[in-house]
């Protein structure tokens, strides 16, 4: 039981992060701002299009792929992708004179959290 509410756990999130890439590629404008993004033009809405849906698509299906193939490897490189986003956040607080983005480096680490015990009580569908 306590397995399925893990899996749901992370299930959840990888929809939020799979619906996120989608906006970046549908509606750039709308979801830009959610970010504190002003849309860029060019070559540089280019990058952010692409750059922002391929990490939230990425994160979403690597967690689902973990779920459903039960292949806990899956959910590595999604908490990688987030201890590495909250890391860049901070540095850019302390280095470059960014706001502190208390609410989503918590949500990137609360997330990872989730990963990593899913990865632990989830392998080879193993009760511990």
């Amino acid at each position: 039981m306590l397995n399925r509410i893990i899996a749901v756990l992370v299930v959840l999130p990888a929809i939020l992060m799979l619906i996120m890439g989608l906006r970046w590629l549908i509606d750039p404008a709308g979801i830009g701002p959610e970010f504190g993004f002003p849309l860029l033009s060019g070559l540089g809405l280019s990058s952010q299009v692409g750059n922002m849906s391929a990490f939230f698509l990425m994160i979403g299906i690597c967690m689902l792929l973990g779920v459903v193939l039960r292949e806990t490897t899956w959910f590595y490189p999604p908490v990688l992708l987030f201890i590495l986003t909250a890391a860049g956040r901070i540095i850019a607080w302390l280095a470059h004179g960014a706001s502190l983005a208390v609410q989503m480096i918590l949500i990137e680490l609360v997330v990872s959290m989730i990963l990593i015990v899913a990865a632990y009580r989830l392998q080879s569908g193993v009760e511990r």
